[in-house]
């Protein structure tokens, strides 16, 4: 008997025994699913964004099965998704659902650099390596790390070098939240009417506002001084609404010299 034969005789019954004994563990240590999270699996959205705080659908589905996660935290899938988990689970889908927007108008005609940068082409790399490459130390680096893990195409870089969103898109997953090193990317409430200031440069010293952003809130106040619903307050520099309070009058925005606050309704919302 030839060498090949006794070796493809030999390859043969090592595969039989080897397959044989896969099918018998994988049946011995076989874990029980869970029909419940099976069904919840089914009716997330499938993205595997990990917005809900979990590695994936998978995860987030066990989690709610097991009692361990609520059904409010799929952004993705939103209010439908929620209702759908209610459904499944009994509890109560009380879900917002919300859209990012972008806290800085630090464009290339208003915001100055410091200087040339050559260090990487990433926002998080440029605020470690240097603190920032505008003169404003609180504006958008436009280097556009939120367009890059933004999975659903709601962010844009625009011609005036600044990050944008668009709201028919955005999911509210809140991954360009996390991965802003400006911390210059917020969540409103999708539907929100009021005033919202577009600014984030937290510098008291009202000329260096001026000097370093031309479109940057110069803390002036007139905003606060003019609003008759008094909604809003100073914060750390930068004004602040009460929306129970306020009645989208645009008093403020019509007050802002630099045009740093708007409506949301009209000029940021989706």
């Amino acid at each position: 008997m030839s060498i090949i034969l006794i070796t493809g005789l030999f390859a043969l019954a090592l595969a039989f025994i080897l397959g044989f004994a896969l099918g018998f563990f994988q049946k011995f240590f076989a874990v029980a699913q869970d029909p419940l999270a099976g069904q919840i699996r089914e009716a997330l959205p499938g993205a595997n964004c990990g917005a809900c705080g979990y590695p994936g659908c998978n995860a987030y589905a066990s989690a709610v099965a097991s009692g361990q996660a609520g059904i409010n935290s799929c952004s993705v899938g939103g209010v439908s998704t929620a209702e759908k988990l209610a459904a499944l689970t009994g509890a109560s889908a009380a879900m917002v659902p919300v859209v990012a927007v972008v806290a800085c108008r630090g464009s290339k005609a208003a915001a100055p650099l410091k200087g040339e940068y050559t260090g990487l082409k990433t926002c998080r790399g440029a605020k470690i390596s240097t603190g920032g490459t505008k003169l404003c130390a609180w504006g958008c680096l436009g280097f556009g790390d939120c367009i890059q893990v933004c999975q659903f195409g709601a962010l844009r870089m625009g011609d005036d070098g600044l990050p944008h969103v668009d709201g028919t898109k955005c999911t509210g997953c809140k991954l360009c939240i996390a991965e802003c090193p400006q911390l210059l990317i917020k969540e409103i409430p999708a539907g929100q009417k009021g005033a919202l200031v577009i600014c984030s440069n937290r510098n008291p010293l009202k000329a260096q506002v001026g000097k370093s952003c031309k479109n940057g809130c110069i803390k002036c106040e007139l905003c606060v001084k003019n609003c008759p619903a008094q909604c809003i307050t100073m914060d750390k520099g930068i004004p602040v609404v009460d929306y129970a309070k306020c009645t989208s009058c645009g008093a403020c925005t019509a007050k802002c010299p630099t045009k740093a606050i708007k409506l949301i309704q009209n000029d940021v919302g989706p």
